[in-house]
């Protein structure tokens, strides 16, 4: 059993983004020598995380709606209330509702290798699924097989 890792670095530009990370994790992939087993897509954020899905600018539109809709930005989060949490320095974001919709999305996502290559469908894409942008974020592709 072999294990291969690499860290990836993307620039966020706006508040809530999903960025196509899909080459990028492929590239490592192949360059892993592994030909079976499975990778591992990480973001260690609290505010952003990992997703699988279409790529189609209509549809993340639409992902963008519901996620702003089921945990929308205006609501009141305890978590911006920094003055009464003196245990952590805040970073000046109001951004509880961020770390909500990254608690709906999931920080990982685990897929499967054959033939050294990620068994994705032609409309399945791998994103940084992004909710309290802009920022520079970093995922960990870690691979494990033979």
């Amino acid at each position: 059993m072999k294990i291969y890792k690499q860290k990836i670095r993307v620039q966020s530009k706006s508040q809530v983004e999903f960025l196509d990370i899909t080459d990028k994790v492929e590239e490592i992939v192949g360059n892993s020598g592994i030909r079976e087993g499975q990778v591992l897509i990480y973001a260690p954020h609290t505010s952003a995380g990992i997703i699988v899905n279409h790529n189609e600018s209509m549809l993340l539109q639409d992902f963008m709606r519901v996620l702003y809709r089921l945990v929308p930005i205006s609501d009141r989060y305890s978590h911006d209330l920094f003055e009464l949490n003196r245990s952590k320095k805040s970073d000046g974001r109001s951004n509880g509702h961020s770390h909500c919709k990254t608690m709906l999305i999931g920080v990982s996502e685990t897929l499967p290798i054959e033939g050294g290559k990620i068994l994705l469908t032609e409309r399945q894409n791998i994103f940084l699924a992004e909710m309290d942008g802009a920022r520079n974020r970093e995922i960990i592709i870690q691979i494990i097989g033979e």
